[in-house]
């Protein structure tokens, strides 16, 4: 198994990302009762504009996942308040689950927080994400239900905080 590395994507790289972004999305189901949110997941290039696109790849540069990060008072932020850190739209490829890729890209994150010099990362999730909700607690998240929220009636999302 080959190891997975982080990096900032290049432009190059976002038809590829935004295709696993709506593969990882689909596959989990998490597409079914919003079918229009592929339109947003699939447009790398307005979220690399508002934001910091991470890529997760292996050794031969396979891209295996990828993340968005943004701050406060982005066009892409939707629970970050002044001086925090928010992350969105996690995917990893259904081919690379298991792997490592999605804590890697959280870690990645925090880190992007701790050379910042931010000291909170927050994050909304699908109510369903199990697999995703036991990353981010394993990794010392708490759940904050005073932020949680809905964009559509039935896409509950959970927010989740982390001091770093």
């Amino acid at each position: 198994m080959s190891e997975v590395r982080v990096r900032r994507a290049v432009p190059v790289e976002y038809a590829a990302i935004g295709d696993l972004t709506v593969a990882a999305y689909t596959a989990g189901g998490h597409l079914d009762d919003e079918p229009a949110y592929a339109a947003s997941l699939r447009d790398v290039d307005s979220r690399a504009a508002s934001g910091e696109v991470l890529v997760a790849v292996d050794d031969d540069e396979a891209v295996l996942g990828s993340v968005t990060v943004v701050e406060a008072g982005s066009p892409k932020a939707e629970v970050a308040r002044p001086g925090e850190l928010e992350f969105r739209m996690l995917a990893v490829s259904p081919h690379a689950q298991g792997r490592g890729v999605g804590e890697a890209l959280t870690r990645a994150v925090l880190d992007i927080a701790r050379t910042r010099r931010i000291t909170t990362v927050v994050l909304s999730s699908r109510d369903r994400m199990h697999t995703a909700h036991r990353i981010y607690q394993r990794l010392g998240f708490r759940r904050a239900p005073e932020r949680d929220w809905a964009p559509h009636p039935h896409v509950p999302l959970f927010a989740f905080v982390l001091e770093v």
